[in-house]
């Protein structure tokens, strides 16, 4: 019988697939360690772009830290990171640590959106879409928790008062949650909040026994300072969010004010509370202790919701954060509000720091009602007299958006060696067009004016504001030179001249 030749090359086909999936065992071990190894340093896999995505597949659990060489801060965090390694290694083998310098990594560094330094991020199953951001963590032993909480329960079940209390006096903080039973949301709340705060010990408890002892009726989480309860939260259905707890509990790692300086500032940016009143005073003054008692009176009122700072005005290192809010002497005792995700300021309407004008402004600002604080140097009786004219926040909006005339705008600060440089330029320019009665230019101290407008990002820059009502506002991207500025402006008269441009 002839064989059809569909069915000969069947059998050849599947022939030579077993042939070639029949390795024998010296062989696959040959083939395997071809591959060679991912260097590492201080137990810390050396990662980059072509060995990346291996890293991801070879590993369950990946902690990356994204760097550069000359950061002080990634340099800093180095030792704490390859302690937390070290000490992992055999405890938890499938848990990898990893560290990428993004100097020369630009397509990570731009994959995941790296702006600042160092970034860790958490990699699950070999994913490398969404990881989990490690967010605030700079000791060995904080990593360590982070990471063991996001592979096993974020939680301590506690079944006995003795193991209630080896825990709260475990350390200096301690958070504890109590509950009726323990299929509940607010316990799932609770369980997902304690993943994103490891720097305390975080049990749980559905015991009556134990329950009873520390007199809890109601589902709540209590925080114990120094074995000693100092902040109770009742958790009620639906009524807790993870983002509001996390923002509670870690106000607890600080003071109830705290003051600020080289040391604390790191600190204070770590806990996510966007809302920061900030008191300006002489720690030395006659009416401090007065002033502070209102202050810490205050913040115990708003804990989670705003974080109080205390700003040492004799203190000459404090310097550029006078400068960042414009406080002069004869304004303090100052009290400002600063919103971190809109840098809006916000200024205390009255000038006494009582009890009673602390807490309305903080409500007012809360519902908010508070009206932003724009700083503005006084206007120049010669504003408009030399060839660069002198905008201050004052007459800025009145000149700026003028229908009859076009403003190109350089915003400076004094203490810029490039924007110094600069001037002397920009003075040329003004001098260039100093007869055009349509063109004015013009110059803004922005380290003395707020402006709206405007993103405060870098100094200098510049920006064109065209006149009449129909032109948007130009930023100016191109060389710092007399003829590219003047280039430009001819560019920007031809377009607007031009029908239908």
């Amino acid at each position: 019988m002839k064989m059809h030749p569909f069915f000969l090359l069947l059998m050849l086909f599947l022939t030579g697939f077993l042939a070639a999936d029949s390795i024998s065992p010296n062989e696959a071990k040959l083939k395997k360690t071809k591959l060679p190894k991912i260097k590492k340093e201080n137990h810390v896999l050396l990662l980059k772009t072509s060995n990346f995505d291996r890293a991801l597949k070879e590993t369950k659990y990946l902690l990356v830290k994204f760097y550069v060489t000359l950061s002080q801060s990634s340099q800093n965090l180095s030792e704490e990171f390859a302690e937390a390694a070290r000490q992992l290694k055999k405890e938890a083998p499938r848990i990898q640590f990893g560290k990428i310098d993004v100097t020369h990594q630009h397509d990570l560094r731009k994959e995941f959106n790296i702006q600042a330094f160092p970034t860790v991020k958490f990699f699950v199953n070999g994913s490398r879409e969404d990881p989990i951001d490690c967010k605030g963590v700079r000791k060995a032993s904080t990593f360590i928790t982070w990471v063991k909480r996001r592979t096993g329960p974020s939680t301590v079940l506690i079944n006995s008062t003795d193991q209630a209390e080896a825990i709260i006096k475990a350390d200096d903080l301690a958070v504890i949650g109590f509950f009726r039973e323990l299929h509940h949301d607010s316990v799932e709340v609770f369980s997902e909040t304690a993943r994103d705060v490891p720097e305390m010990p975080f049990g749980m408890t559905a015991s009556e026994d134990v329950c009873a002892n520390y007199g809890i009726q109601r589902n709540s989480l209590v925080v114990f300072k120094k074995g000693k309860p100092v902040h109770k939260e009742v958790l009620e259905e639906g009524g807790q969010n993870k983002l509001g707890l996390t923002r509670l509990i870690k106000t607890f790692t600080l003071d109830l004010v705290t003051e600020y300086n080289i040391e604390t500032s790191v600190k204070i940016f770590d806990v996510p509370v966007e809302n920061h009143i900030l008191l300006f005073t002489p720690t030395n003054s006659e009416t401090f202790n007065e002033i502070y008692e209102n202050y810490q009176s205050a913040a115990a009122e708003f804990r989670g919701k705003i974080l109080f700072v205390l700003v040492d005005t004799n203190e000459a290192r404090n310097g550029r954060i006078f400068e960042y809010f414009r406080i002069r002497d004869i304004d303090v005792p100052a009290v400002r509000i600063l919103n971190l995700t809109s840098d809006a300021k916000y200024k205390m309407p009255a000038d006494d720091v009582t009890l009673e004008n602390l807490k309305e402004f903080c409500q007012s600002y809360l519902n908010g009602k508070a009206k932003q604080h724009l700083s503005s140097e006084e206007i120049p009786q010669d504003w408009d007299k030399m060839p660069v004219k002198v905008l201050v926040g004052k007459n800025f909006n009145s000149i700026i958006f003028n229908k009859t005339m076009t403003v190109f705008v350089m915003f400076y600060a004094p203490w810029s060696h490039e924007c110094r440089k600069l001037l002397l330029i920009w003075d040329k320019l003004g001098e260039q067009y100093e007869s055009h009665n349509d063109i004015m230019i013009a110059k803004i101290d922005v380290t003395a004016n707020d402006i709206l407008s405007v993103g405060l990002d870098r100094y200098p820059f510049f920006t064109l504001f065209p006149a009449g009502p129909e032109y948007q506002e130009v930023a100016y991207t191109g060389e710092y030179t007399l003829e590219a500025f003047s280039e430009f402006l001819e560019e920007q008269r031809k377009m607007k001249e031009e029908p239908g441009e």
